[in-house]
This record gives C-alpha cells, structure tokens and sequence, in this order.
C-alpha cells in the first residue's frame, strides 16, 4: 500500500510540474515555442548534423537494441530502439528524392523475426528508389543486426564487432516436473492436439518437436537466403557460416560478411564521396526527439520513488508479453 501511495505521489508530483513548467515557458514565450519542446515538432524526428546541399543529402539511421516493437518512445516508454520510428522514417527516405544515401548505424543483438524483415523489406525498396546504403557496425551487429546490415551496398565494422550469429532461436520453458513436484495439476480443454503445443505444463510429443524445428528452419533458410542475396554469396557459402556462431570484425571480414574495417565515422566519410558533392547530413532519431530526453527525465523522477529494480521487473514482463516468439537473437 505504501509503495502505491508512493507512486500515485510521484504521478501527481510529475503531472503538476509538467503543467508549471509549461505554464512557466508560456510566460516567457509563445504557445506554439513550448508546443515543439514538449511535443516535437514532426514524425519521425530529424534534425541536422551536418551542414550541406540540402537537395543532396546523407541520412544517419540508428538502429540501436533490441529490434523488437515495444512502441513508439513515450513517458514510460523510452527504449533505444522505436521500431515505429524506425519504419517510418525508412519510408520518408524512399520517398524523399533529396536523400541519396543511407548510413545505417548498428548495435544490436538482433530481435524478432518480423521486425527485423520488416526493415530489411524497407531497405531494400530504399535501394530499388536509388539509394546507396553503407551499414557501420558498432559494438554488435549480430543475427537480426546482421540480417538488417545484409542488403547494404557497403558493411563497416571495427576489430571489437561481433556480429554473424546467422540463425534462428525459438524457446519455451518446460515447468512440467516442478509442477509434479509440487502437486500441481492442470486441467486443459482445447480444441485440438497441437493447440497446447509449447505450453510448458507438458513434455512436447514429437509431432510438435517436428513442427516447430519445421517452423526454425524454415525462418533459418530466409535468413540464409537474405544474406545470399545481399552479400552476393552461394547458399553453400553463406551455411557455412551460418551455424550461429559470432565473428569478430576481422573474421567477418576475411569470410565475406564485411567489406571495410572502420568506425561510423569512416563509413560516413566515403558515403559522402559515393554520393559526392557536400551533401548535408541529417539524423532520424537520437539527439532532435525532445520528447525522448523529457521521458527520460520523467523515468528518472518515478525511479526515484519506487526504484530501478521494481521498474526493471515492470519493464521485463511487458517486454516479454507476447509468449514464445521466433528470434534472429544472439543471446548473450
């Protein structure tokens, strides 16, 4: 009880200094000045980097965390990767003829199968519209990193990369014998054999071990065939790297998953001489979002009250919500 009279105080707290802080900016300034900081001023958010022919330009899209759609940055939300964000702003670009080129900046451990296809479909139409594309790998571009880096025109990484883990991963948690041991029965009705399939309150049968390896290698061979296509590799070169294992840079470099060794900066650097001319660099998310860094603020000011572990477990099982889920993941 004291923990949620603690946390409705922080809410109420919070609300009242929004609403000061408002009022207060409205005091020094127009309406419409205090509207952009609180809300953003457009979506996707962009702002410029670099200054530079406007109607040449350079786009810096950041593709940092899990590739998962937790929703679009907000309050209470405020993951480093907004995959709303991150589609949309893939489809400004196709469509925005000022933007020649792309520089994907990755790090990440990979994330689910559809948002990580998701991008790649994106990419791909990016490059069908006539733009270049350089990926910079920074500390991981592993598995759904990899698969979203495959269809670039150029894949930078550095020596401390780890990236590859071609695969799939799909898991469940069988609890079946801790529930014997604790006397617990369950009483299912469903409508068919295969409706408990992966439930975890009983072993599988091999019928549903078949279908679900079925369903892993049939995820797995998409994925073979994205980094075939990308990587301009045979089906028989890219399986033979393609057992789940990571790659350091180098390594990745020497088997044909990257073309350069270098940082962001480097990958940039030659993006502009690709695209030649000064092209102005703008950048879709991080560091123009106000929003972001309000909610930031905003988490902090609740952490205070209620702690980082009680949000961390918040956080975890709505993350975790949605049940058994095909990974492109390199689990750690």
């Amino acid at each position: 009880m004291k923990r949620i009279i603690a946390v409705v105080i922080a809410l109420a707290l919070l609300v009242f200094g929004v609403i000061a802080s408002i009022f207060n900016a409205m005091w020094a300034s127009n309406w419409e000045d205090v509207f952009e900081e609180y809300a953003g001023s457009e979506f996707p958010p962009s702002f410029v980097v670099e200054a530079g022919d406007a109607n040449s330009r350079i786009a810096i899209l950041n593709i940092e965390g899990t590739i998962m759609d937790s929703g679009s940055s907000n309050m209470f939300n405020t993951e480093a990767y907004d995959h709303t964000m991150t589609v949309e702003a893939l489809k400004e670009i196709i469509g925005d003829d000022s933007i020649k080129g792309v520089l994907l900046n990755v790090d990440s451990p990979g994330g689910g199968v559809y948002e990580s296809a998701e991008i790649h479909k994106y990419l791909v139409e990016a490059k069908e519209a006539g733009k270049t594309i350089y990926s910079s790998m920074a500390g991981m571009a592993a598995s759904g990193g990899y698969y979203v880096s495959a269809p670039a025109d150029q894949i930078y990484a550095s020596d401390e990369t780890l990236t590859g883990s071609i695969g799939v991963i799909m898991q469940s948690i069988n609890y079946s014998q801790l529930a014997e041991d604790y006397g617990i029965e369950f009483e299912t009705y469903a409508s068919g054999d295969m409706k408990e399939m992966l439930g975890g309150h009983k072993d599988p049968t091999q019928e549903e071990e078949q279908y679900v390896q079925g369903m892993v290698d049939s995820m797995y061979q998409d994925f073979v065939n994205v980094v075939a296509e990308g990587r301009d590799m045979s089906q028989a070169e890219v399986e033979n790297l393609a057992d789940g294992r990571i790659y350091l840079g180098e390594d990745a470099m020497e088997n044909g998953l990257v073309d350069q060794m270098g940082y962001l900066e480097d990958a940039l650097a030659e993006l502009k001489e690709n695209v030649g001319g000064n092209p102005e660099v703008i950048e879709y998310g991080r560091g123009g979002n106000n929003q972001i860094s309000f909610s930031y603020k905003a988490k902090e000011f609740i952490n205070g009250f209620i702690g980082d572990t009680e949000i961390a477990q918040i956080e975890s099982l709505l993350k975790n919500r949605q049940g058994v889920q095909p990974m492109y993941l390199y689990e750690q």
